[in-house]
């Protein structure tokens, strides 16, 4: 298998890095996010200009007919730079379940920046409604649609449809997450196999892993090449040489996880087994890594106002996204049966 980016997917993730680092650093350096929305908008603006939200959407509305692939290209561009976004919860949650089904017709206004977002526990369908509660749902006040699995499909809800409460919860980044009840709550029903969601969302939370980790070690490298102790930089010390090559081994395997299961998403391929390992990667290893970030740069690296605190909070809540490292591990044991 050859996963090389091919000339389209090169230029979609040059697009995405290019949009990303154009607009003006918003007050990232904390994890406050600015505006009433949760998310900066400015900026969401103008990845849905430059077309970076509708690249999966059919050309028949509105889209480039794109795929997983390059869905993943701007995911983890959008990790790199730890940006306050909708990304992931609008792309992997919403927009490649609803194109695998074959519903795109509902995907018309992501294209001018609607947000989109998903529940990943089922709920009970029945006679036109859902009834059920999720935690751990981002965006949902912000959402123009809420995805939420059932038996008979995917149901798609508006966060202020009758029966609907969201109730905040608490992120490491001070991103915006919701428990989300539903009492009889008025739906449509996309008809298929809900587990396509799943499938997208741990694809799209590798892929911001990727990211995340791939800036943290490119911050963590520059500091202990021009940190002098003793008289010499850090990085001329046997210990922390072995431990940044520790952070680069973990980086690489996520970067290799992300590229396959997106590749086999893309290609129609099985890639549930693969899916299993890259969650529990990500729920085990990205933690740790960027604990090692941390210790590498001493006290710096906790303080809130300097960049690292970013990604660590990214990590921290894409690993609980995920499930956590024990859950994991038990999902690719019973995968492994």
């Amino acid at each position: 298998m050859d996963f090389t980016l091919d000339e389209t997917q090169q230029a979609v993730a040059d697009l995405a890095a290019t949009v990303l680092r154009a607009e003006p650093d918003h007050g990232r350096a904390t994890n406050v996010l600015a505006g009433a929305a949760g998310y900066d908008e400015t900026l969401w603006k103008a990845m849905a200009q430059a077309g970076l939200l509708s690249l999966a959407v059919p050309t028949e509305h509105g889209g480039d007919g794109l795929g997983a692939v390059e869905v993943a290209a701007v995911l983890t561009e959008v990790g790199r730079q730890v940006q306050p976004l909708p990304a992931l919860a609008t792309l992997a949650l919403a927009v490649l379940p609803l194109t695998a089904l074959g519903a795109s017709e509902h995907l018309t206004a992501v294209a001018d920046g609607a947000v989109l977002t998903a529940a990943l526990r089922p709920m009970v369908w029945s006679q036109g409604a859902v009834t059920g509660r999720a935690s751990g749902v981002p965006y949902a006040a912000q959402a123009h649609r809420i995805l939420v699995p059932v038996a008979d499909g995917i149901a798609l809800l508006a966060p202020d449809a009758d029966g609907v409460s969201l109730t905040r919860t608490t992120t490491s980044t001070g991103a915006p997450e919701y428990t989300v009840q539903c009492t009889d709550t008025p739906a449509e029903l996309v008809p298929g196999d809900a587990s396509v969601l799943s499938r997208f969302a741990v694809a799209g939370a590798i892929a911001v892993a990727d990211g995340v980790l791939a800036g943290a070690l490119d911050l963590t490298a520059s500091h202990v090449r021009d940190r002098i102790q003793f008289g010499r930089p850090l990085a001329t010390f046997q210990a922390v040489a072995q431990e940044v090559g520790d952070v680069y081994v973990t980086a690489r395997t996520i970067h290799l996880a992300s590229t396959a299961v997106n590749w086999e998403l893309a290609n129609a391929r099985d890639a549930d087994v693969d899916i299993e390992i890259a969650a529990y990667w990500l729920a085990a290893e990205l933690p740790a890594a960027l604990q090692m970030c941390h210790h590498l740069h001493g006290g710096l690296g906790v303080d809130i106002t300097y960049p690292l605190h970013r990604y660590y909070s990214h990590a921290k809540d894409l690993a609980r996204m995920v499930g956590g490292a024990g859950y994991r591990l038990d999902r690719v044991g019973a995968a492994c049966r």
